[in-house]
């Protein structure tokens, strides 16, 4: 089969290709060990995100944007994707490579930003009443 009839590789030009260290020793020193400090960042991550997807995905949010700085192109995660992400993070220290999202709709993700400026209007609404 030529080359050119294959589908494109999903992980060409990832330095997180999980293809790139087969047959290589894995190198820890790549990734230092979390500290104490992004430990308790990652989990309160984790905790926001959770709030993030009980105020937004009732109303067809379906997860976050975020704008890579080494490709410079939106990365849409669903909020279980994110969340898998966040907690393999936390668990080795990294986080696997994923899929991309098959076609997302942008109207449909929202940012960290605008997810923690609305949970902070709900919060405010809320003791304001």
């Amino acid at each position: 089969m030529p080359h050119d009839a294959l589908p494109p590789d999903p992980f060409a030009g990832d330095p997180e290709d999980p293809a790139r260290t087969l047959g290589e020793p894995v190198d820890d020193h790549d990734h230092p060990p979390m500290d104490d400090t992004e430990r308790a960042e990652l989990i309160g991550d984790l905790s926001d995100l959770a709030v993030y997807q009980a105020l937004l995905e009732h109303r067809g949010v379906r997860g976050i944007v975020v704008d890579c700085g080494e490709c410079d192109e939106p990365h849409y995660h669903d909020w279980a994707l994110l969340r898998s992400s966040l907690e393999q993070l936390l668990s080795d220290g990294r986080m696997r490579p994923h899929e991309p999202a098959f076609d997302p709709d942008p109207a449909a993700y929202v940012s960290w930003e605008y997810c923690r400026g609305y949970a902070d209007g709900v919060t405010a609404s809320e003791n304001a009443r």
